[in-house]
């Protein structure tokens, strides 16, 4: 039998629990000022390498050649969550490893590039022309034309 005092405890305890987890999620769904540079565009080609279908962001990992120097890059691309992704026609499909694709995005803040450089993905192009928004609504992006809920 828990004494009063250990209610106490036990009920902070679970507070304190609470509230962790909900600063995580909170960190987890960001703006996207807080890890991106909207002054700092990029458009990167190359292969699909892997794809993350977890939330609250798809990762589309994809090794990028750079045109002038014909050096590969690995790249971590933040797209919407898997059912804006799913929504918009983008499936486990027509996203796999070894698709070529055309990204347009925004790299992070920190410009570190370990374990790969990490950007904001806004759409992707494939090989046939059809390009598609990958980002995320909302965010505070910057309007580029890329988000079809723009004016």
């Amino acid at each position: 039998m828990i004494n009063q005092m250990g209610r106490k405890t036990v009920s902070a305890l679970g507070g304190l629990v609470a509230a962790a987890a909900l600063a995580g999620a909170a960190y987890a769904h960001h703006a996207f000022s807080a890890e991106f540079d909207a002054e700092a565009p990029v458009l990167l080609k190359g292969k699909v390498s892997k794809v993350e279908w977890v939330n609250p962001h798809t990762w589309i990992h994809i090794d990028a050649v750079d045109e002038e120097t014909g050096e590969t890059t690995a790249w971590m691309v933040e797209g919407g969550t898997p059912n804006t992704l799913l929504r918009a026609g983008l499936t486990r499909r027509t996203l796999t490893p070894g698709t070529e694709l055309v990204v347009r995005g925004y790299q992070s803040i920190d410009r570190l590039c370990a374990p790969a450089c990490k950007a904001n993905g806004r759409d992707v192009t494939f090989p046939n022309g059809e390009k598609m928004f990958v980002g995320s609504s909302g965010t505070g992006a910057p309007e580029d034309g890329a988000d079809p809920t723009e004016n």
